[in-house]
């Protein structure tokens, strides 16, 4: 509806049904961005690996990014909240 001045456009209430379906869609999100994350430190990992092969870095900074399980959880719980 338009008065002239403001639109308004009706939204009908949720039905438990739409909510329910809106919930999968979030919980199926959630997951796609939990396995983004971990493919990120996967690569991640693997890159340190490869650097360390190739004598690029020292064990002490292959150790300093040992860090990464912790960042990630905080992620995945952040994203949860």
């Amino acid at each position: 509806m338009n008065d002239g001045k403001m639109i308004r456009v009706p939204v009908p209430a949720l039905t438990e049904e739409r909510r329910k379906e809106m919930v999968k869609h979030l919980h199926r999100i959630l997951e796609d961005h939990r396995t983004a994350i971990r493919n990120i430190r996967r690569d991640g990992n693997d890159a340190i690996k490869k650097a360390m092969k190739d004598k690029k870095i020292t064990e002490d900074d292959e150790s300093a990014r040992s860090k990464n399980p912790e960042l990630t959880d905080d992620e995945i719980k952040k994203m949860e909240k």
